[in-house]
């Protein structure tokens, strides 16, 4: 057997470091996303047109984040402006990457910002799942909610379809908890359909114990939802826990 020189032996390794690099650097890139904004101002002349060009390109930079389809579909369970404000602020602190102003103007007393970034979704995830579970949301009183469960929210989704978000405030496991009497019952979303003249014409229910992949039991303060399909004819709905 021919022994390898150093030159070819440095070729091998490197080439094994960009096999184990590739993935790696595959799934960071995956993780960032990048983030367009822009924001127009109207200044008053006391404000300064220094000032009026930063504020402006905050302002970008914020709705970058604010109303971007991840920031959207991550916060769709909460309903309190001015913690989804806040909330934006801190991905935009924190999880926000590389920002650039892309683009700036002025004319008369109306500035103009656009702005690029690249969020890290996995971080920014953390952050929100962090501050909602502080209770900084200012959680609002519900739809319903028993020992186990709390109803958060209930509002027509995309298509036919209602999405209700609940909170755990017991550890849903039945199976391995001593609680006095059963969670089955109490650990059920329930939904009732009615149609134009207020006479049920279906009903369902979601077994909410599991998280949604449906591997692990919600802990208390986890946060899920459920998209329900309505019937046909169905003109409103109901949706409870079992008390």
């Amino acid at each position: 057997m021919t022994p390898l020189s150093s030159a070819h032996t440095r070729v091998i390794l490197a080439g094994i470091m960009m096999l184990g690099f590739a993935p790696v650097t595959a799934m960071a890139e995956q993780n960032r996303l990048e983030l367009l904004g822009a924001y127009r101002y109207a200044y008053q002349e006391s404000m300064g047109l220094a000032d009026a060009k930063k504020f402006a390109c905050a302002e970008a930079i914020r709705l970058s984040v604010d109303s971007s389809p991840f920031f959207l579909d991550a916060t769709a369970h909460i309903a309190d402006p001015p913690f989804l404000r806040d909330l934006a602020q801190k991905i935009v602190s924190g999880s926000l990457k590389d920002v650039q102003i892309v683009e700036q103007s002025d004319k008369g007393r109306t500035v103009f910002c656009r702005t690029s970034g690249y969020l890290d979704q996995e971080e920014a995830r953390a952050v929100i799942v962090s501050e909602v579970a502080r209770g900084a949301a200012g959680e609002p009183p519900g739809v319903d909610q028993n020992r186990a469960l709390k109803i958060l929210s209930a509002q027509d989704g995309k298509g036919n379809t209602v999405v209700v978000v609940y909170k755990a405030l017991k550890r849903l496991d039945w199976l391995s908890t001593a609680y006095d009497g059963s969670l089955r019952e109490t650990a059920d979303v329930m939904i009732e359909y009615y149609n134009e003249q207020g006479i049920p014409i279906g009903a369902d229910r979601h077994p909410a114990r599991l998280k949604p992949d449906g591997t692990e039991v919600m802990n208390p303060g986890e946060i899920s939802s459920r998209t329900f399909n309505k019937p046909p004819g169905t003109k409103s709905y109901r949706v409870w826990v079992v008390k």
